[in-house]
């Protein structure tokens, strides 16, 4: 019997159709995409999971730590009608999570919550 997904993930959807992770992940490598696909699946299938994969960040986001071939990547999701909801990427430059990568993150999660 094939396991379940406890959490499928889903890109989030601008206003205007855009998916902005996808995007990203389309700019990638065929390696990093490989990574960043690996490390969420098993986020899908194994969730929750903590350190080192998955951090919490605060106020219902969460990062995916993806160890690329250029750098650290990071996903920064948040649980949205029982599904992974993939907000926002970026490759990791500093120790800190940059607040305007939190920011823009908690941005579109508001959106799901209240839907203009």
């Amino acid at each position: 019997m094939a396991k379940m997904k406890r959490v499928p993930a889903r890109f989030y959807q601008s206003s205007s159709g855009r998916e902005p992770v996808r995007d990203w992940l389309k700019s990638l490598s065929i390696i990093d995409r490989k990574i960043i696909g690996d490390d969420i699946q098993t986020l899908e299938f194994g969730w929750p999971i903590g350190m080192p994969l998955c951090r919490n960040l605060g106020q219902g986001l969460w990062e995916v730590r993806s160890n690329l071939t250029n750098g650290i990547g990071r996903v920064i999701f948040c649980i949205h009608e029982s599904e992974l909801m993939l907000l926002h990427c970026f490759i990791k430059k500093t120790q800190k999570t940059p607040k305007i990568d939190l920011d823009l993150a908690r941005k579109r999660q508001q959106s799901l919550e209240s839907p203009s």
